[in-house]
């Protein structure tokens, strides 16, 4: 394997200096990403600290669920705390 120019690992480190900073920016943005956990999971990032990973089953049943969570939501907002 030849070693790398100068050039070369300058354009490396710059591609993924730009990279970590897009990932940064994303996390401080709040959006939600999605990606493949190496189980073969589903992830979901920027809802908290941590992901939340399901398989495809459990997603597909949460999300099956998702009217009478957003009913429990509005029946019980007065003793829900909501993050600031």
């Amino acid at each position: 394997m030849a070693e790398e120019t100068a050039e070369q690992k300058l354009a490396r480190l710059e591609a993924e200096n730009k990279a970590l900073r897009e990932q940064v920016e994303q996390r401080k943005t709040g959006q939600l990403r999605l990606k493949v956990s190496e189980k073969g999971g589903l992830s979901l990032y920027g809802l908290g600290r941590f992901p939340v990973t399901l398989y495809k089953e459990q997603w597909a049943r949460l999300l099956d669920y998702a009217d009478e969570i957003r009913s429990f939501l509005k029946a019980n907002d007065q003793q829900l705390k909501a993050k600031q």
